[in-house]
């Protein structure tokens, strides 16, 4: 349903999706300075002692071997160009074999995209481009149908539980069903099993990858979040080790637990932004009344 804001101009006022949509461009735009700042004033300080420390550490390795610093950095970019490749210092696990293969394009069909492994090739490049754009579009569809069934599922849930919290009284028995029959399930109760669910998902996996990975138990929540969000940053990434080249029933569990993860947390994000689509509308209204109000005092005056 469309409505029109701002009574004194109604033929220039926004539908409410529109103003929505300005709205939301508005908060997300402010939250990401908000973000920027906080970001900045929390890891600036760490990126300069990294650079002072770096600085030191190449003139101390340059004057002690005797190698000019051009010529230390020129070897240090050819092997920047060859990290794509899947060069280490510390000896991994084979990038481009069939298990490490069907890593990286579940990372590029999850849009997760950790940076680890990349195509090298022009030829790779380019078919990357026409399999990513297949692959992504079937994911999201997948994940669409999965959000279907899940909240499928949790309303049946919920409700079975509304059921059984009813009145059982032969008196009331008839207006039990009329309410049953209209009642549905809030967003928010959708929306808080769903969080508890990705929880319980991120710390189970959180546990398997602080005993395979050696991270601390935080690290593992927080890769966790990053893996399940698709926002893959690449610090760290699990099944990369050398030694996991020989453990399958830590890989697969690693792709079963990658998937359930995304899915559930493509599920979250989707009720939180009903959740916030409401915020927008409630704040629209407000400022709608405010607006009406405004304006009928100004008739008073001018009346």
């Amino acid at each position: 349903m469309k409505k029109v804001f701002f009574c004194c101009c109604p033929s220039l006022s926004p539908s409410r999706e529109t103003a929505s949509f300005y709205l939301l461009s508005v908060l997300i735009a402010l939250y990401m300075l908000a973000g920027a700042a906080i970001f900045s004033s929390l890891e600036r300080p760490a990126e300069l002692k990294a650079h002072q420390l770096w600085e030191t550490r190449l003139r101390d390795f340059s004057h002690e071997h005797n190698i000019s610093c051009e010529e230390l950095k020129s070897l240090l970019r050819h092997y920047e160009e060859a990290r794509t490749a899947g060069i280490r210092t510390k000896q991994g696990r084979a990038l481009w074999d069939i298990p490490g293969a069907f890593y990286f394009v579940g990372t590029v069909v999850s849009t997760i995209g950790f940076g680890v492994t990349a195509p090298s090739t022009v030829t790779g490049k380019v078919l990357l481009v026409f399999y990513g754009l297949l692959g992504c579009s079937a994911t999201i569809l997948f994940f669409n149908l999965f959000l279907e069934r899940v909240i499928t599922l949790l309303s049946l849930l919920i409700f079975w539980c509304h059921r059984r919290t009813g009145h059982s009284g032969l008196e009331g028995r008839a207006s039990d069903v009329n309410k049953n029959e209209e009642w549905k399930p809030s967003v928010y109760q959708v929306t808080l099993i769903l969080f508890v669910v990705v929880l319980l998902v991120a710390c189970g996996a959180a546990s398997l990858y602080s005993t395979m990975e050696g991270w601390t138990y935080m690290e593992s929540l927080y890769f966790c979040f990053v893996a399940f969000s698709t926002v893959g940053f690449g610090d760290f990434v699990s099944g990369q080790r050398e030694h996991h080249e020989n453990t399958w029933a830590y890989q697969v569990a690693n792709c079963l637990l990658m998937l359930l993860g995304v899915c559930c947390t493509y599920s979250l994000f989707n009720t939180i932004s009903v959740i916030i689509k409401q915020g927008l509308n409630w704040m629209l209204r407000t400022m709608a009344c405010i607006n009406c109000q405004r304006c009928s005092l100004q008739g008073c005056k001018v009346g």
